[in-house]
Parts: C-alpha cells; sequence; structure tokens
C-alpha cells in the first residue's frame, strides 16, 4: 500500500513512519509513503494557506489553491482520499478492514476551523470521524487511522495476532498476562498456567464476554454468539458467577 499525506506539519507524521512495526513495513515494502507540504505550493510572497471564513465566526479555514494543488501533484483524484473531521462518519474496525483493501490512500490533514468545503466536494471520498471529540492536528488524526490500517494488510503482523483483538468478532479482547507469575502480590491466573488449552479458551471467551458487558454493552446487541457463549453472558448479566470466578477463574477451569 501507498500513503499519502497531505499536511502543513511533516514533522510531526514523519517519525512514525521511522519506528516499530511501521519502519519495518516500509524496509520490507509492505508499505510506502510520501509526504506532501502543501504550503509549498502556495504562490503568494508568504506561502499563505489560510483565510478568514466566510459569514464570519472565529478561527481560520484552510484555502483550496494550495492544498488542490498539492492533491493533483499525487494524482488524488484517482485514489481514495480520507479527510479525518469530527463531522464525518464514525470510524470502526469494519472500516479499518474496508480501507486496508486499497492500493492507494490519501489522507488531507486539516487545521484550524478546517478545510474549504470545495476541497472535500472535488477530491474527498471518506469524511471519518475517530470518536466524539474535536482535536486540532488533523496528522493525529490521520495516523490513528492509518495505525488501524496497515496493520491489517498481509505480511505487516500475524494473522494469529489479529485473530482475537477486540472488534476483530465483535468482542473486546480478554486480559493479558507474561512472566513474572506474581507481581505485587497479584497472582496470574491458575488456568493460564494449566496448560489445558479448552479451559484457557473458555477462560478467555469469559472474561471477553465481561469485558464487553462492563464497558461496550452496545457491542452486544449485534455480536453474533454460539449458544455456549450466549449461556456465558446470560449467567453473567445474572450476576451468577462468584466474584472469584470472574476474576482469575480458579474454579470451572473459567
Amino acid at each position: 500500500m501507498n500513503i499519502d499525506i497531505v499536511t502543513l506539519f511533516p514533522g510531526i507524521v514523519e517519525g512514525f513512519f521511522q519506528n516499530s512495526i511501521m519502519a519495518r513495513s516500509v524496509a520490507n515494502g509492505s508499505i510506502s509513503y510520501q509526504l506532501v507540504d502543501f504550503r509549498n505550493f502556495a504562490e503568494d510572497r508568504h506561502r499563505t494557506c489560510d483565510d478568514s471564513p466566510y459569514g464570519g465566526g472565529a478561527g481560520m479555514v484552510i484555502k483550496p489553491e494550495p492544498l488542490c494543488k498539492a492533491l493533483d501533484s499525487i494524482d488524488a483524484k484517482h485514489k481514495r482520499v480520507i479527510y479525518p473531521s469530527p463531522s464525518g462518519r464514525l470510524f470502526t474496525q469494519r472500516y479499518a478492514e474496508d480501507l486496508s483493501k486499497e492500493t492507494d490512500l490519501v489522507f488531507v490533514c486539516g487545521h484550524y476551523e478546517g478545510i474549504d468545503q470545495r476541497v472535500i466536494d472535488l477530491y474527498v471520498d471518506d469524511e471519518i470521524c475517530i470518536g466524539d471529540y474535536v482535536m486540532s492536528s488533523g496528522e493525529v488524526a490521520s495516523l490513528v487511522i492509518i495505525d488501524a490500517v496497515y496493520r491489517l494488510i498481509d505480511g505487516v503482523i500475524s494473522g494469529e495476532s489479529l485473530e482475537e483483538e477486540s472488534f476483530s468478532d465483535g468482542l473486546l479482547e480478554y486480559p493479558q498476562y507474561t512472566r513474572p507469575e506474581t507481581y505485587c502480590g497479584i497472582p496470574v491466573p491458575d488456568v493460564l498456567l494449566s496448560g489445558h488449552h479448552a479451559n484457557i479458551r473458555r477462560w478467555r471467551l469469559c472474561r471477553r464476554l465481561e469485558k464487553t458487558l462492563s464497558y461496550r454493552p452496545e457491542l452486544l446487541e449485534t455480536v453474533s454468539l454460539d449458544a455456549d457463549s450466549r449461556k456465558i453472558l446470560n449467567e453473567l448479566k445474572e450476576r451468577s458467577y462468584c466474584e472469584g470466578d470472574l476474576k482469575d477463574g480458579r474454579d470451572q477451569g473459567y
């Protein structure tokens, strides 16, 4: 996948592509990227890229001329163009999966009061909201989307690692533990040390259902559950599991 990021502040973005899993993905050719500073396309002496909004109001708006010229320079009209915006469509794991199938993605990073609507009308395919809050940096919002998308591309992360992540099947992920077995007086749940794979799978399912019920119960309205999962969920709702079972799964391998 090739990613173009059209921005006034390329320095905010560049480090992301030079570290950790993304750096390896760039090195092995899974990802290529280009940072396009659209200030370079402003033609006046001060390289002006913003102006006051028509109709009045606070703040400044990104001008269409330099931004459109920057988008034309990368042939954006023949690529999928994304504009992160609080007024866009809500970003989800399913949305990330859809975007991961693209060969080319272009991210337009807004600032101030946003970008001139005509840029959106002419170039943008997806106006995406990453959550119900407002940020000052379109770069940071773009990186959130990029991070969720690129890790789904074949060869970036193993398929096994993706299988039981939060939202992969509608449920949140189960708790994770590593060495040492006891830390600050808190032991690793016995079932995870047992080597009994069936009990471990069941414990993890219980924890996923429990966490989803506690933190994101609305997800359970649409998730598809088998009979055993539905039974566990109903018992959780009725608070019929004892607190010790829910916390460490000592009894019955839970």
